[in-house]
This record gives structure tokens, C-alpha cells and sequence, in this order.
């Protein structure tokens, strides 16, 4: 800014800006090579996503396999991908939340 109230600098707040990029690109690419685990049923079923949601892992105790009742296993999985997605999401936002605030505290005028 120019001292005296007078119009922003936009070669700083292009080099601002430049940098969040980076910063975010930066964070986003952490998030895809961070696991998070999420797991149900005491831990009978285990599931490992990226930070960015990816699936990358199943562990299924064989205490969990039952013949005989397959739909408690298939709701099993899905609660442990969805406990997972969950910290992974929470991951995000610990990532992205102070660079998403950046954005729309450093550059006015912009809408994000």
C-alpha cells in the first residue's frame, strides 16, 4: 500500500498473491501424501485415506468377516472410510483454512 491511503501497489499484490498460490499448491500436494486413518467397530475395521480423501488402505480383522452377515462388514467399511475422510477433512482445514483466510483478508476487492 501506498503510504498516505493512496491506490495498492499492484506489483505487491501480484507477488502477494503469487506466493498464496504457491503456499496453497504447496499444502494441497502435503495433504495428498499425508495419510489419516479412520476406523469403526472397536477397530475391526480400519481404513487409510490421503489428506485429500483419497482411499489408500483397507484392514479387515477377520474377527469382522461373517459369512453369514455380510451387510455389518459393508457397514463397517463404510463407517471407517467415512471416519477416516472425516480426520482428512479436518486435516484440510488446519492446511488450507489460514491460507483460504489470506486469501481474503491480502487482496480486496477480490471474491474469495
Amino acid at each position: 500500500m501506498i503510504p498516505g491511503g493512496g491506490q495498492p501497489d499492484m506489483q505487491q499484490l501480484l507477488q502477494q498473491a503469487q506466493k498464496m498460490q504457491q503456499d496453497l499448491a504447496a499444502a494441497q500436494q502435503e495433504l495428498g501424501e499425508t495419510p489419516v486413518e479412520g476406523s469403526a467397530g472397536g477397530g475391526l475395521v480400519k481404513a487409510t485415506v490421503t489428506g485429500s480423501g483419497e482411499l489408500t488402505g483397507l484392514v479387515i480383522d477377520p474377527k469382522a468377516v461373517d459369512p453369514e452377515d455380510t451387510e455389518t462388514l459393508a457397514d463397517l467399511v463404510v463407517a471407517a472410510v467415512r471416519d477416516a475422510n472425516s480426520a482428512a477433512q479436518e486435516l484440510q482445514q488446519e492446511k488450507l483454512g489460514p491460507l483460504a483466510q489470506g486469501l481474503g483478508g491480502g487482496l480486496p476487492g477480490l471474491p474469495f
